[in-house]
């Protein structure tokens, strides 16, 4: 493969499984990581069309599966992190940690407190739509800077994309490079509070020690196009596994957690085969039980590893 000349770092035949939270995974046919949006733009304006781009934020909540990615993995880091607040809007780079976005806008006095417990960065955010605590991206998010597969750098309008229940119409191969918010205001310190109370409900109801990636499976059923939960008709994911008697599943080194059973973990020396096996493990008997087709949450990519 011909790759154009970069100020960033192009890794060949890279091993993704250290980059996801589950730790498990084949090598990228190359990972490409930019030194800022210039650098990103060119690399994709002179990079041949028929090679397969996939952005990859922290892995928060990715399968990698065993054989690998054949394609550019574009993974931003360090120059597309930063976080600045103007008025009631804070603007965060795609690599910054939803964490601390929420964070320093409590800091100024703005609520999005939501995005504290969610797990990875804003880029991945705004792709999926990420929400909690009845809050999602799309009540906020007023546009996106983007880097096209043809090169460009354009502006997209929160309205233009379609955000959904975990979905959004983001074109494959676009890569976010920054996003634009509109918070509300609140006290510095009620905001700060706040957040820690969803912290510490957090760390009691969920297996946050241990090497998951998130909630497994959508919620099925009684969701509005605007991704808001309609509460009269909603099923929890973790209730139909458990009435399926699939908590505590295993395979292999796989698990569905103890603590939340919608919660796949890598108990210890999982495969991305194992964890995704198992994840089928539970829709299969989920389906079997109730009738209900369970979607997962969880992207997986690649290929299986060569029998």
């Amino acid at each position: 493969m011909r790759l154009p000349a970069v100020r960033g770092v192009l890794t060949e035949h890279r091993p993704l499984a250290d980059l996801t939270w589950l730790r498990v995974g084949g090598p990228a046919d190359v990972l490409f990581q930019p030194a800022d949006t210039d650098d990103l733009a060119a690399f994709m304006a002179g990079l041949d069309p028929a090679v397969t781009v996939f952005p990859m934020g922290v892995g928060s909540n990715l399968i990698v599966r065993d054989g690998g990615i054949r394609a550019v993995v574009i993974r931003l880091g360090r120059g597309f992190n930063g976080i600045a607040v103007e008025g009631d809007t804070v603007v965060a780079g795609a690599a910054a940690l939803d964490a601390h976005v929420a964070r320093r806008a409590a800091e100024a006095g703005l609520d999005l407190t939501f995005l504290r417990t969610i797990p990875g960065s804003i880029g991945g955010a705004v792709r999926m739509n990420a929400g909690c605590y009845g809050s999602y991206v799309a009540d906020h998010l007023l546009s996106v800077r983007a880097v096209t597969r043809a090169g460009d750098v354009v502006t997209i309008p929160a309205a233009e994309m379609d955000l959904r229940y975990r979905q959004s119409s983001l074109p494959e191969g676009w890569v976010i490079v920054e996003a634009t918010f509109r918070a509300g205001r609140g006290e510095p310190a009620a905001l700060e509070a706040k957040m820690a109370d969803q912290i510490a409900k957090r760390d009691a109801s969920q297996p946050t020690k241990e090497r998951s990636a998130g909630s497994t499976f959508r919620n099925p059923l009684g969701r509005s196009s605007t991704g808001r939960a309609d509460d009269t008709h909603e099923l929890k994911a973790w209730k139909v596994i458990d009435d399926a008697g699939m908590r505590g599943a295993r395979r292999g080194g796989a698990q569905m957690s103890e603590m939340h059973s919608n919660f796949l973990i890598n108990a210890g020396g999982a495969t991305a085969a194992d964890l995704e096996g198992l994840g089928e493990d539970v829709r299969k008997r989920v389906f079997q039980q109730s009738g209900i087709t369970l979607e997962w949450e969880i992207m997986r990519v690649g290929e299986p590893a060569a029998e």
